[in-house]
């Protein structure tokens, strides 16, 4: 069980694999006021940052799941290194129809909402570990403007136009399935330029460690290809944000 090698390649040095950035990332965990001992599941946990972290900083006790052998040894050398590894665990294993045993006080995904065939499906998968007064946190792209094609829509790596809506209607939809907006933390620019553009020094990197694999090929495409279309179509056209629901 793994996610497509390209991901294990591009984002094997990130530590947060999102468009968040590490100060935004503790922006979010202040910004839910979270209380100390406070389970927190987080569904496609990849490199562990955030519940690594909102342990040492908060408290709280957090369990992740990820199907990344690699992102998810990588979250356990994270929880050893900032002393948390009693409070938080991580499994390898399909976080797509997982539930706890345990209500927990958080459930999240950020960036990941394929788990449960989109932002809907993954709400309704994240109440069921959600004990009563719970928030449950998404993280969803949206656009910043409406790509005047499909041909531009998928220059962003995304498969249509009706994917994903502006900012004001996202917001508005989560209205529409009984839940109140209570916080949110959107990436900017900047925090994209971090997340896009770390892969390209992981990519040449691995390239000149790995000049004979066969996955090379690819990898050298995307290397080529990726700065261009990025600063093109998914800087100008693409926001992605963090949003925290609670049931009304």
């Amino acid at each position: 069980m793994d996610i497509p090698r390209i991901f294990n390649v591009t984002e094997s040095a990130h530590r947060i694999h999102n468009p968040l950035t590490a100060d935004k990332l503790a922006t979010l965990g202040a910004a839910l006021r979270l209380e100390r001992e406070t389970r927190v599941l987080d569904l496609g946990s990849g490199s562990g940052e955030m519940l690594c972290t909102w342990a040492r900083d908060h408290g709280i006790r957090g369990t992740g799941i990820d199907m990344s052998p690699l992102f998810t040894a990588q979250a356990k050398l994270r929880a050893d290194e900032l002393g948390v590894a009693d409070r938080v665990e991580f499994i390898h294993g399909d976080a797509a129809g997982y539930v706890t045993d345990e209500k927990v006080g958080v459930a999240a995904c950020l960036g990941a909402t394929w788990i449960g065939g989109g932002v809907v499906g993954t709400i309704e998968l994240l109440a069921k570990s959600l004990h009563t007064g719970g928030m449950i946190v998404v993280g969803e792209p949206y656009w910043l403007k409406l790509p005047p094609t499909e041909d531009v829509a998928k220059q962003c790596h995304v498969g249509s136009i009706s994917d994903f809506l502006m900012l004001p209607g996202l917001l508005a939809s989560f209205g529409r399935l009984e839940y109140d907006v209570v916080e949110m933390v959107l990436a900017n620019q900047d925090s994209w330029d971090r997340y896009e553009a770390a892969k390209w020094l992981t990519m040449r990197r691995w390239l000149d460690a790995n000049p004979d694999d066969d996955f090379a090929k690819e990898v050298r495409a995307r290397l080529t290809s990726d700065p261009e279309r990025y600063a093109t179509y998914t800087r100008e056209y693409l926001g992605w944000g963090v949003f925290a629901l609670m049931a009304r």
